[in-house]
């Protein structure tokens, strides 16, 4: 065996590798990536989960206890607001995880251990984080209660060995049983409706790779009207997906519908565009299909896996991993699917969300049309 002949080949096989953008991607690139997203998905840490007051009582003791529940970086006091009508619009909306009203007279019945109530109302369609929420208001309630009976009652003793005065009433909303199904498979619908967009890649490449756009080459079709053109077959067939996908959520694994199905048909149709194009973006790139599948599932179908906040909270992630996932449309479709499924959300609620998707669509075909060029080199 010539040492010279394997030092050629091993500098060829290097210089392959820095050279073909495809290459380098799959084997330096996609590991490093793949260890970053599932080390922050995986890590479940969950912090800074938004919560309402509603505090109807509004005394001395009252607005310490919602003061205590700001300490620490756990809970996230998004508002204080002045009626149930508003935190079951936050919930709705999705902007809070736990909503905790406080009834008069709670600083009497709390001074004279007379079973003062706090309600909880948490978020069912996330049951990880409003259980979160849920354990981190009764711990941080036990601990105000002893520092109220050694301090304002002066009794000069704790909770330790005593019933707590505080009286729990827990409502969990729109999955009232908090089962994983019943929030996971309207979730899941999010990655399965996007496979097309892993098809468009591949179809892209394949082409490119055969030669066979030499025939578009003489074509007076411009970018966007060729790209855009491909990506409307995988539409029609995500469409019929829409329909066929939740009846069998409903009939085969019991899932409620309680929104409108127009309104998610035509959701549905924002969040396959954005995934068409981002399919598209990647197939621009890629001359080859291996390449085009390796760069897919870094891409659209890993992050799309743990970072959208469909096995995990999003809450658990660091804010940098937050914000990437702003840029996934599963990340804001998870939400749109799980509003309308279970909390029977409509546009007023979900228009954010909506907006993001046409904006996400709209970058990808845009920088896809961009890039692409009808020419083989």
């Amino acid at each position: 065996m010539s040492i010279r002949h394997l030092r050629a080949v091993f500098r060829k096989e290097v210089l392959h590798i820095f050279r073909d953008r495809s290459t380098f991607i799959l084997v330096l690139l996609t590991p490093i990536s793949l260890l970053f997203i599932m080390a922050y998905a995986l890590t479940v840490d969950i912090q800074q989960v938004p919560v309402a007051v509603l505090d109807r009582d509004e005394s001395r003791l009252s607005r310490r206890f919602v003061h205590q529940l700001t300490v620490g970086e756990e809970l996230d006091l998004h508002a204080r607001v002045d009626s149930l009508g508003e935190i079951d619009a936050l919930l709705r909306r999705g902007r809070i995880k736990a909503g905790l009203i406080i009834r008069p007279p709670f600083e009497r019945q709390l001074i004279t251990a007379d079973g003062a109530p706090l309600q909880i109302l948490i978020d069912g369609t996330e049951p990880e984080s409003g259980a979160f929420a849920m354990d981190q208001i009764a711990r941080r309630a036990d601990a105000f209660v002893g520092q109220v009976l050694a301090q304002e009652a002066g009794l000069g003793m704790t909770l330790d060995g005593l019933s707590s005065p505080i009286q729990y009433h827990v409502t969990a909303l729109y999955n009232p049983a908090l089962k994983p199904r019943v929030d996971m498979v309207p979730g899941l619908i999010s990655l399965v409706l996007g496979f097309p967009a892993l098809s468009v890649a591949l179809t892209l490449a394949h082409e490119r790779e055969h030669g066979t756009l030499e025939q578009v080459m003489v074509t007076p079709v411009s970018r966007a009207e060729l790209l855009i053109g491909k990506m409307l077959p995988y539409l029609a067939v995500g469409m019929v997906n829409v329909v066929v996908i939740p009846l069998i959520a409903l009939i085969t694994f019991d899932i409620p519908f309680n929104g409108s199905f127009s309104l998610f048909f035509l959701l549905s149709i924002a969040f396959l565009f954005a995934m068409l194009s981002m399919g598209t973006l990647v197939g621009v790139f890629m001359r080859t299909q291996p390449a085009a599948l390796a760069l897919s599932f870094l891409v659209i179908f890993f992050p799309g896996f743990f970072m959208t906040g469909i096995f995990f909270p999003l809450a658990s992630m660091p804010a940098e991993v937050r914000l990437e996932a702003m840029f996934l449309p599963g990340t804001h479709y998870a939400v749109i699917a799980r509003s309308v499924f279970l909390r029977a959300a409509g546009l007023a609620q979900l228009w954010p969300q909506s907006l993001a998707l046409l904006g996400l669509g709209t970058l990808f075909v845009s920088v896809a049309a961009f890039s692409f060029r009808k020419k083989l080199g």
